[in-house]
């Protein structure tokens, strides 16, 4: 009949826009995905070699490198991007422009959350001598070559987020006999507006 026919035709029609909705679901997130990586991958690196890996954990050997530095406030930013990126923007004894770099590495307290934000200073600049900070609250640093265990995860690196992917490392850590010291680093590869199934976040314990 033609009601049938007519029904028949909308339950095709509804059945044909939700796959096509699928569709274009997919290719946004495929495209969101190549553009984050493709973005991330703009970018100067931390230089490390890995030395094991097991799915997200791994073992890496870093090199030394210099760090440009401010406190952070119980686990939070309190502007301390903002003057890091002035730093690297020119806010600096030479007026230099920098070029930004990952990740942004966040140094734990005794509580394990972050107390300081440092950015990794590009190495051609560190060889020249990265210009001193022309704010007092920002300072020139270093971080060893060292050994380090790393676990990796996605999301918006909350405090519970933090706090829950420690202990996993400190509990495979504990399962190869392996003993970590210092305080834990926080890591994080991506900008603000990156979703947060899309952003790479990490956290480091340096093992003896």
């Amino acid at each position: 009949s033609e009601v049938g026919s007519r029904l028949a035709f909308v339950i095709f029609f509804m059945k044909a826009s939700r796959v096509s909705l699928w569709i274009a679901g997919g290719l946004f997130v495929a495209v969101a995905t190549g553009f984050v990586v493709s973005s991330r991958a703009g970018y100067e690196t931390a230089k490390y070699e890995v030395v094991e890996k097991d799915g997200d954990f791994e073992i890496r050997r870093y090199e030394a490198h210099v760090v440009v530095a401010t406190p952070m406030k119980g686990g939070s930013q309190n502007g301390s991007f903002g003057k890091l990126f002035q730093y690297i923007s020119g806010k600096n004894a030479g007026e230099q422009k920098i070029a930004m770099t990952t990740p942004v590495f966040m140094p734990a307290t005794g509580d394990g959350e972050p107390g300081e934000m440092q950015f990794v200073v590009p190495a051609d600049v560190a060889e020249a001598g990265a210009p001193a900070p022309s704010d007092d609250s920002v300072k020139l640093s270093r971080m060893e070559a060292g050994k380090y265990a790393v676990i990796r995860y996605k999301g918006v690196a909350r405090e519970e987020d933090r706090k829950k992917h420690l202990e996993v490392l400190r509990a495979k850590l504990a399962e190869l006999k392996l003993e970590a010291e210092g305080n834990p680093i926080h890591a994080g590869y991506d900008p603000p507006w990156t979703p947060g199934p899309m952003r790479r976040n990490e956290v480091m314990l340096r093992v003896k």
